[in-house]
């Protein structure tokens, strides 16, 4: 295919049988199949209901039907809001009844969660539809069986609407305005061009990171959109990457570091055991990548290994293997669709060199923080927005972060906000004060522990402890939650009553240099 249609569905409707997709468990799915289950999908939607503008919750691995349901919203100009399935039911409920959700797709694994998310925010039996069997839950067949698979009509554009914690510990949806254009009219593919992958018809994508993540799904539809095929994996193992990469010919995935951690820590004889020569793009974020990490993997695979600066809200920076040898420590250049800042903590934007505030502006339009318009204010200087990390830009536009939001726990390339965590903390009874934050972790980069001030009459130990521990059990998600708790006798809080966490965290990190 030399020429590749704008947008999937143009390419599904001209090339029906070429094969798009391989599921995780090996089975093929070609354009054309995946073309009509999208269109069913939306058929069925708006047979529940659901009409443009409005919006539906996932809460799926990384299946086919989350693909499918990425395609249905985004010529259905509906909404799709992707849970993170490691969410407890009252934090899935917080954000189906937050965004509005009409509908919610689960999977039978995080059935559980799901049902009670259901329950707490009030969704109709009638619009809960469960991948296999979820009590009180409708069946997915249910939603599209007798639906035609021909194209929708009044095809809009839609978006993904990703939540994002805030310090406030309660998620803010990101919600961009839709556009009324037709989903051909749009660009869908050129997040990718960004970082000079083309629509060649030998392209592989390995999607390789939950599909709820922003950047995840985000790679994965755009390479769908400019023809390439995916390769699925539900769950992510070192040596399996590797396997699909040369069972494959995989060109090009998105990853974290810590997944570079992982496979580096693979015996020598594994790795050489499989073939990653075809790997263009190795393209990694969401967390700070250690320099003598981000040096192996380059010697290993080469200069595919890339960088890119970016948050849920855009971006953002990139960087190729050269730049980032040439300038070590960089996350690279502004995009082209995007312009960098550094502010100072009155506003004035400052020269190269000085260290600020990291601010960003995206020729692709705007976003606000659903419901929540002080945070969208707060955050804006003009048309620039900034998600709090500091930086620097150096004479050629170079990008180095210096620092990050200083109370955010970045974990295996997930952000963890501790306000969250402290208010679960706080609402056991012999917890008088409390305090989360990230400490050091070889695999993960952090973990988060947790420093308690028992209340008056309570003993602090492992017994308490444990009851702690067991208590956020039923109120985190386990990448919240933390590992570990150390007792103090009064936290370090000014006269207003402001907390010194960086007393606390620094000890922790002696002798470690936190990677910012």
């Amino acid at each position: 295919m030399s020429q590749v249609p704008n947008g999937f569905w143009a390419q599904a409707t001209q090339d029906p049988d070429r094969g798009i997709l391989t599921a995780p468990d090996g089975e093929e799915w070609t354009a054309g199949r995946l073309h009509a289950a999208a269109n069913q999908l939306v058929h069925g939607l708006r047979a529940a209901g659901l009409r443009c503008g409005d919006a539906f919750a996932v809460v799926l691995p990384g299946c086919v039907e989350f693909l499918t349901a990425y395609l249905a919203a985004s010529q259905a100009g509906l909404y799709l809001v992707p849970v993170n399935h490691h969410l407890m039911g009252p934090e899935i409920a917080w954000i189906v009844s937050d965004s509005g959700a009409k509908a919610l797709i689960a999977h039978e694994r995080f059935g559980a969660a799901a049902q009670a998310a259901a329950d707490e925010a009030g969704l109709p039996a009638t619009h809960r539809y469960a991948i296999g069997s979820v009590e009180g839950f409708r069946p997915y067949e249910e939603l599209t069986a007798g639906e035609p698979g021909t194209p929708p009509e009044d095809r809009t554009l839609g978006w993904v609407m990703n939540y994002t914690s805030g310090t406030t510990g309660r998620p803010r949806g990101i919600r961009r305005p839709l556009t009324g254009l037709l989903p051909e009219e749009a660009p869908l593919g050129g997040l990718l061009g960004i970082f000079g992958i083309q629509p060649f018809d030998d392209n592989v994508h390995l999607v390789c990171s939950p599909l709820y993540h922003t950047a995840p799904l985000q790679f994965a539809g755009a390479a769908l959109h400019i023809g390439h095929r995916l390769v699925l994996m539900d769950s992510w193992a070192p040596e399996e990457m590797l396997r699909l990469i040369d069972r494959h010919r995989c060109t090009h995935t998105h990853m974290v570091p810590t997944q570079f951690h992982r496979l580096l820590a693979l015996p020598e004889d594994v790795r050489n055991a499989y073939d990653v020569s075809s790997m263009r793009h190795a393209i990694h974020g969401a967390a700070p990548c250690p320099d003598h990490v981000k040096r192996a993997m380059i010697d290993w695979w080469g200069h595919c290994v890339e960088e890119y600066y970016a948050a849920s809200e855009g971006g953002g920076a990139f960087a190729t293997a050269e730049d980032w040898l040439k300038k070590p420590g960089t996350v690279g250049r502004a995009w082209p669709i995007s312009e960098l800042a550094i502010h100072d903590d009155e506003g004035r934007r400052l020269p190269a060199g000085e260290l600020g505030t990291v601010y960003m502006r995206m020729s692709t339009g705007g976003f606000s923080y659903h419901k929540d318009e002080i945070k969208t204010r707060k955050n804006r200087i003009g048309d620039f927005f900034t998600v709090g990390d500091l930086g620097c830009l150096d004479e050629e536009g170079y990008l180095f972060l210096r620092d990050r939001k200083i109370d955010m726990i970045i974990s295996g390339g997930v952000n963890i906000y501790p306000a969250e965590i402290e208010s679960a903390l706080l609402a056991h009874p012999a917890v008088a004060d409390a305090a989360a934050f990230g400490i050091p972790h070889d695999d993960w980069g952090e973990e988060v522990k947790a420093v308690i001030e028992p209340a008056d009459g309570q003993e602090p130990g492992e017994e308490l402890a444990a009851a702690i521990l067991a208590h956020c059990e039923q109120r985190l998600a386990g990448f919240k939650r933390p590992r570990s708790v150390d007792f103090i006798a009064a936290m370090p809080r000014d006269p207003n009553g402001k907390l010194y966490k960086r007393r606390l965290r620094e000890p922790y990190w002696e002798g470690r240099e936190r990677a910012v």
